[in-house]
């Protein structure tokens, strides 16, 4: 058996191979993309003012009363300004369904918190609950309705306006069967900002 016929054969199929779909293939797909798809290729980035703002697709944290808040996160860097959700520690938490300490530290403060600020609602589950993820952009018509009160108080805006604009901002599901129904949370908050901005603080 003449070793060398089998490992040449087997080096240039690894090298070929390398070229075609580690080089050839990203490079053609990648240049596809920005074509057909340029926002979508560049990370469905958002401006305004001509600076970047986020991105539709990676969720972030809002705090301020006047804004609509995003879903807890258990990729959260902590030490960055306003507790901001980190892609780079994309991940759900190890807690399941069912572990006490997931319900009694994290769901129970959560939903308390929430429910003294809407006591007459019901809390949303997406409001207490963080996705797989950790970076999920969305969050349920439900979640946004419940801080329907909160924000148009804040914002010195009839309620009724601000549902307009989650109504507005409601996206179906894809091709009419997959997923549920959702309101990103970026694009939401920029559209209140547009329709009246906040106060800056004092």
């Amino acid at each position: 058996m003449n070793i060398a016929k089998q490992i040449y054969p087997a080096i240039m199929i690894t090298v070929v191979l390398t070229l075609l779909l580690g080089i050839v293939y990203p490079v053609v797909i990648t240049g596809i993309a920005h074509v057909l798809f340029p926002h979508q290729a560049d990370g469905s980035l958002t401006e305004r003012n001509g600076k970047v703002v986020g991105s539709e697709l990676i969720g972030q944290s809002f705090t301020g009363p006047g804004y609509f808040h995003s879903r807890p996160s258990a990729a959260v860097n902590s030490s960055g300004p306003g507790n901001t959700y980190d892609a780079t520690a994309s991940n759900g938490t190890n807690l399941g369904p069912t572990s006490d300490a997931l319900i009694e530290q994290r769901i129970k403060p959560a939903a308390e918190a929430l429910h003294a600020e809407n006591p007459n609602v019901p809390v949303p589950v997406d409001l207490v609950t963080s996705s797989a993820s950790g970076l999920d952009p969305h969050i349920t018509p439900a979640g946004a309705e419940f801080q329907v009160p909160r924000v148009a108080a804040e914002r010195g805006l009839p309620e009724e306006k601000v549902r307009q604009v989650v109504k507005e901002h409601t996206e179906g599901r894809q091709l009419g069967i997959l997923g549920e129904p959702r309101v990103n949370v970026l694009l939401l908050n920029l559209a209140l900002d547009d329709l009246k901005p906040m106060p800056p603080k004092n």
